[in-house]
């Protein structure tokens, strides 16, 4: 029996189709794809070939529920392990049942991108704040307690907790709320003290925030059980003093003034972003009892008003590496007014608690074999753990990966071309949001470099060389991407002879920082494991362009896992469990850290590194083991 939508589409046997974590629910008929019924609901699936199953972009994993047969497409494009776990391509599966999918960042057009997006990791809830209720009773003339002395009698009464330290504004409020509570309260103890006192038991929610360069991750978590309750990204506001932290921290180093004016946008920002997903969660922000920040050390020090001198020469050494408690109010950050702000240990000057973060998201991934994680952004961490030892480096990467310093380049956002591809002497191109391009975004960018690449149009060296579609401008070689024709402007989107630059330096320090794990620990390419790649840029690059340029070691695929927003997974991790907060403290003191410009022969690494390949690249590793 067919069905007709309100928009006079008919199917038949219609299935109820639910795709996560976009959180978008809906019909799917037998005769639609899954990518066309996503597509109809508004999940922007990417499909660079338009569906046609050629490309492979559009992978979902199957969660519940029955599918149409494997098709020998899906068999060519996806991996066996892929298949094993359930991938499916969007455009080729059918859906003969009610669905629940799981939708990976890399299969999502970047307009729906806030950049939270992770994988979720389960952990026992052991959070640091736990709610004890107790009666308080109303004071007698026979037993006239204070109000102080009596709930810390009755914690130790009643649960064997000894607390020494009531919060001043527990003690503030506590009296009336015990006199109008009709006997019982509930207390939130942290460590050996009283946070918290609510009228009765409220649901225990948590903050975890994710301080990047260019953007801001927030969740809220329920403590309880470890939920995710909401998340929300936004755009770090510091951005208006600089594209990378090293201006920034110049900044700050040099104007006391400037240095409060970074804090306090960021600061402006975090309250905008804790309001707003409390707002959309339908929770109290006085609910939120602890919080948990992570970021690199830069971030962190600016936001704390740390000392930064020491981060602006070299031996580059930060202020404070330790793990950090502070009350939310000290910090100006809007939750409950005796809620802890826990911050991460940072590594090294340029190695921050994102890295921690994500080092400790990315755990049970690490238990075997040789491993490398990176965490790619504005600036890139990159650990190697091998043979139990951890060892990392941080890659000045730049913002050309964000579409900086390219001359069509713009961020992630409606119009930017996101995905390329050069189809018989044309381009073929897949732009956020679907209508007419505006820009390159830099997965776009590195998508067109390594098609040019492929093409033979560039050259190793980097070098644009004749074809029908390269044409001078201004002095310099820029090939064509999108003809004024086809835009229907005066102007042309193109990749330029500079453009081509920008990227072989990016992509070269990256190379370059790996390059250097490899050889400091005996490894080679070949002997990688393993390759988890999180971070706002790294979660939406295509890693076979990547690999083609060299920025990437030459592993198969099956090798390489995309795993989102790791920092903010970490976090919130460590929101929820202080076995968790340990296991970051011990992650924080036991990583190597390796300054690149110190390596012994790090200028001709870098040199080699920035090769559009990968012979030039990993011909001088070491052949340990």
């Amino acid at each position: 029996m067919a069905s007709v939508f309100t928009d006079g589409e008919t199917f038949l046997n219609l299935y109820r189709v639910d795709f996560q974590p976009i959180g978008r629910r809906g019909t799917c008929g037998t005769d639609q794809s899954i990518l066309n019924c996503g597509q109809r609901l508004g999940v922007e699936i990417l499909a660079v070939c338009g569906g046609k199953g050629k490309c492979g972009s559009c992978k979902v994993k199957l969660v519940s529920g029955p599918t149409s047969e494997l098709t020998p497409l899906e068999k060519e494009k996806l991996s066996f392990q892929e298949l094993e776990a359930g991938y499916r391509l969007a455009c080729q599966a059918h859906s003969t049942g009610d669905l629940k999918l799981y939708v990976p960042p890399e299969s999502l057009a970047a307009q729906q991108r806030t950049q939270v997006e992770s994988f979720e990791i389960s952990c026992s809830p052991d959070p640091p704040v736990r709610f004890f209720k107790v009666e308080c009773g109303m004071p007698t003339l026979t037993d006239p307690w204070p109000d102080d002395q009596r709930m810390l009698q009755l914690l130790e009464k009643r649960y064997q907790l000894v607390c020494h330290t009531i919060d001043i504004e527990v003690l503030r409020k506590a009296s009336s709320i015990i006199r109008s509570s009709c006997e019982e309260v509930s207390l939130g103890v942290r460590g050996d003290e009283v946070v918290a006192i609510v009228a009765s038991s409220v649901e225990s929610v948590g903050l975890a925030l994710d301080l990047g360069t260019t953007k801001l991750a927030g969740y809220l978590v329920d403590l309880i059980d470890g939920r995710t309750l909401g998340c929300k990204g936004t755009v770090n506001p510091q951005i208006s003093f600089g594209e990378d932290v090293i201006t920034r921290l110049g900044r700050a180093n040099t104007s006391m003034r400037d240095a409060a004016r970074l804090s306090d946008i960021l600061l402006q920002e975090i309250n905008h972003l804790s309001a707003d997903l409390c707002t959309e969660s339908g929770i109290d922000p006085q609910q939120i009892i602890e919080a948990v920040v992570v970021g690199n050390t830069a971030i962190h020090h600016l936001f704390l008003r740390l000392p930064v001198n020491g981060l602006t020469h070299s031996p580059y050494v930060p202020s404070v590496s330790r793990p950090l408690d502070l009350k939310a109010r000290d910090l100006g950050i809007r939750i409950a007014p005796g809620a802890y702000v826990h911050f991460l240990p940072n590594i090294a000057g340029f190695v921050g608690a994102d890295h921690v973060a994500t080092l400790l998201a990315t755990s049970h991934w690490q238990m075997n074999g040789t491993v490398l994680v990176l965490d790619i952004g504005t600036n890139t961490e990159v650990c190697l753990i091998h043979k139990g030892k951890r060892t990392s480096v941080s890659c000045p990467s730049g913002p050309a990966f964000e579409g900086a310093h390219i001359k069509h380049g713009m961020r992630a956002s409606s119009g930017a071309i996101e995905h390329l591809r050069l189809v018989d002497g044309r381009i073929e191109y897949v732009t956020i949001g679907g209508g007419r391009p505006v820009g390159l975004c830099g997965s776009g960018a590195l998508d067109a470099l390594a098609q040019l690449r492929l093409a033979g149009v560039v050259d190793s060296s980097g070098r644009i060389g004749d074809h029908r579609m390269v044409r001078g401008h201004n002095g310099e070689k820029e090939f064509i991407l999108v003809a004024e024709d086809e835009m229907g402007e005066n102007r042309a989107i193109t990749i330029t002879q500079q453009d081509v630059r920008e990227l072989q330096l990016a992509k070269g320090a990256i190379a370059a920082g790996i390059r250097v794990l490899l050889e400091a620990n005996g490894c080679t390419e070949q002997g990688i494991d393993k390759v988890i790649i999180g971070g706002a840029f790294g979660s939406y690059l295509d890693i076979a362009s990547a690999v083609t340029i060299g920025m990437l070691p030459n592993l198969v695929s099956d090798k390489f896992m995309q795993v989102g927003n790791s920092a903010g997974m970490g976090a919130r991790l460590a929101l929820v469990s202080r076995a968790k907060r340990e296991e970051a403290t011990k992650i924080g003191s036991e990583v190597a850290y390796i300054e690149l410009a110190a390596f012994p022969g790090f200028a001709q690494i870098f040199a080699q590194c920035t090769s559009l390949g990968h012979d030039s690249i990993w011909e001088g590793e070491t052949n340990g083991n």
